[in-house]
């Protein structure tokens, strides 16, 4: 992953930016050197075609994906509309993240949590390393460093 080979991101919508849809961009714009392309565009609803030019449009959209964000608020707005969304990437063996409600105050739909590759918190960090995993397979173990006051490497410090 660069700057000239992003990871291709989808991120559930129903053809408007939701809540967490933004807060989605914001959490991926605050890790360093981590490169993607948003192809999910809520603006492209179409206006003539019915239920068969919306799904021809997300089909589109999700197939220029690399990976597909599950997002709380928008499965409980329009569930069928994210179930075909990820029956759409299932079937293009795109992997997909779901994100836990933001707040903490609800939990995700047990039906998302069954289908998806990686039920995560909201955390930039996280977030990013899942989509490097399902994205290129890269992996992304590191360690966290604890800093305790009054301690270090040898021992304890007075």
């Amino acid at each position: 992953m660069s700057e000239t080979n992003p990871i291709r991101v989808f991120v559930t919508h129903a053809f408007a930016e939701s809540d967490d849809y933004l807060r989605i961009f914001e959490f991926l714009e605050s890790v360093d050197r981590f490169y993607y392309l948003n192809v999910s565009k809520p603006e492209n609803i179409p206006t003539e075609g019915g239920l068969e030019a919306i799904k021809d449009e997300l089909i589109q959209q999700i197939t220029a994906s690399e990976v597909v964000i599950i997002v709380s608020d928008v499965y409980g707005q329009k569930t069928d509309l994210v179930n075909y969304m990820m029956d759409v990437a299932q079937a293009n063996d795109i992997g997909m993240v779901a994100v836990k409600p933001f707040g903490g105050l609800t939990e995700t739909a047990e039906e998302v949590v069954a289908r998806v590759d990686e039920h995560i918190e909201w955390n930039d960090r996280e977030l990013a390393d899942a989509i490097r995993r399902l994205g290129r397979g890269e992996d992304t173990a590191r360690w966290e460093v604890v800093d305790f006051p009054g301690f270090d490497a040898d021992g304890e410090t007075n």
